[in-house]
């Protein structure tokens, strides 16, 4: 198995995380994470997915073949490691600093002949009639003494580069946040909602996304052992729709589209990057997979809105 990063640059935003996502899929690679930046050339997307070596030219002519990428590199991920995007744009300084602007000059000060001098200009001035110095002496609003003053025109201000994806190191589900967070999950079922929501807040940033799967395990297992146990051995499109969408419905607005789940307004996807799916991910997992027999379940996260995406997409399949 081999990680690569998928780094694209798109003229318009809308369903390219779906669409680049489908074609990963397609490929047999599945999706680790994602993120969309909007940028002075276009959209920025980044994306990481896993899958075998073997495969890698076929996605690599996948990418080539989509219409909506303008450009792509496709690279090895690096773990630990913030990579900026081929396509970013770099903020251009320059190391010119202007010269210092010259002393002003000494004034000199008048001697005793131009003192007399002035003193005799000031009153042959005073004995000029008014009408005769208006004539003689032309007035300081002429347009010949007028001179405009160009306004300076401010340095271009480049925009800044935008922030490079910094990977979060991964960690186990911490088990015992996930226990307190559903210890009364009779009680409370199916008003758990706030509890999810203080799970994914108390731990660790890398625990995250594997605390909520775990806890939709938890609850996905608790419901069918309430009323499906004895639905076994069915097909896996009967089950989504007749136990997994009924399930999450409890939770957000969802559109069941062949073996496609569409997530409208998730509100375990509400802040940029932290995504809540591998809350519902576990949840089929823990009460879909039992129904159907005997492959296991395979779900892949095509796109979530934390990510820019207009819905969360998640494909099930066996």
């Amino acid at each position: 198995m081999v990680e690569l990063e998928i780094q694209a640059l798109a003229l318009q935003r809308e369903g390219l995380l779906i669409e680049v996502g489908r074609l990963a899929a397609g490929c047999g690679f599945a999706l680790l994470r994602q993120r969309l930046v909007q940028d002075p050339h276009g959209i920025l997307l980044a994306m990481v997915v896993r899958g075998s070596w073997f495969k890698k030219r076929a996605l690599r002519s996948a990418l080539e073949a989509c219409d909506r990428l303008v450009s792509f590199e496709l690279l090895p991920a690096t773990d630990g490691e913030s990579r900026p995007h081929f396509a970013a744009t770099h903020k251009v300084t320059s190391g010119y600093l202007p010269p210092p602007a010259p002393p002003p000059a000494p004034v000199a000060a008048p001697t005793g002949e131009a003192v007399a001098e002035c003193v005799v200009e000031a009153g042959a001035d005073a004995a000029t009639p008014p009408a005769e110095t208006a004539a003689e002496k032309p007035s300081p609003e002429s347009f010949e003494d007028f001179v405009p003053v160009q306004p300076r025109t401010p340095p271009p201000v480049s925009e800044p580069a935008p922030a490079p994806f910094v990977e979060v190191a991964m960690l186990e589900a911490d088990a015992p946040a996930v226990e307190q967070a559903l210890a009364a999950l009779e009680h409370d079922y199916p008003r758990i909602l706030p509890r999810l929501l203080a799970l994914d807040r108390a731990v660790a940033a890398g625990a995250r996304e594997s605390s909520l799967q775990l806890a939709g395990q938890r609850v996905g297992a608790w419901l069918f052992a309430r009323g499906y146990a004895l639905d076994t051995g069915m097909e896996l499109d009967a089950a989504l729709a007749a136990i997994g969408v009924p399930a999450l419905h409890a939770f957000a607005e969802i559109h069941l589209q062949g073996r496609q789940l569409h997530i409208r307004h998730s509100p375990l996807c509400t802040e940029d990057g932290r995504s809540g799916c591998s809350f519902f991910s576990g949840l089929l997992e823990g009460l879909v997979g039992p129904a159907i027999a005997p492959g296991g379940l395979s779900i892949f996260p095509v796109c979530c809105r934390s990510c820019g995406a207009d819905e969360c997409v998640l494909a099930v399949s066996e």
